[in-house]
């Protein structure tokens, strides 16, 4: 829907987003790899980023096009920097080698209590259940307290919609944030 509506915008995901990446988010996400250490997946997630960054984002912003993620490194300084607990100041390290100066302008996290969120997972057979799904709810609570607190951090850059509403409600708030940029 936005694609049509936007046809100067590029649409990516991290990890994934060009084919070396997508191999690497492969990894990332497969339910088989439960025993990944938190600084593996850190540097897999790191390489993902870096490798879409030059064969997406780099060539959309030549042509003048406004990239939008499904997600992109403030899900890392969460996950991976909170939850996992490498450490902001870590996560943060690693995440200005991998963007090599490229910088969000605007994140809109889709804040809902984490046992809603994982009741959608469940009740949705068309979407993928991967290895961080599977986490304990403990996590996905300590994935919550994180955004929240990287908005508290970044209040003009990184905005909170409530997800805990209709998804017409919900799109209708994302539209007006990504209008406002």
């Amino acid at each position: 829907m936005l694609k049509a509506a936007y046809p100067h915008f590029a649409f990516t995901r991290e990890p994934g987003g060009s084919p070396i990446a997508e191999k690497i988010r492969k990894v990332i996400v497969d339910k088989e790899n439960v025993g990944m250490t938190a600084v593996t997946e850190a540097m897999l997630y790191s390489a993902a980023r870096n490798q879409v960054l030059h064969d997406t984002v780099i060539p959309a912003l030549e042509q003048g096009k406004v990239v939008v993620f499904d997600r992109y490194y403030d899900s890392f300084l969460v996950y991976q920097g909170m939850a996992r607990g490498l450490g902001l100041e870590t996560a943060q390290t690693m995440t200005n080698i991998a963007i090599e100066g490229y910088e969000t302008t605007l994140t809109i996290y889709l804040d809902i209590e984490p046992e809603k969120g994982m009741a959608r997972i469940a009740a949705n057979s068309d979407r993928e259940v991967n290895r961080l799904d599977l986490e304990s709810m403990e996590f996905h609570h300590k994935v919550r307290a994180g955004y929240l607190k990287l908005a508290e951090m970044f209040p003009d850059r990184v905005k909170v919609v409530n997800a805990d509403q209709t998804p017409h409600e919900v799109f209708a708030d994302v539209v007006r944030l990504i209008e406002s940029i």
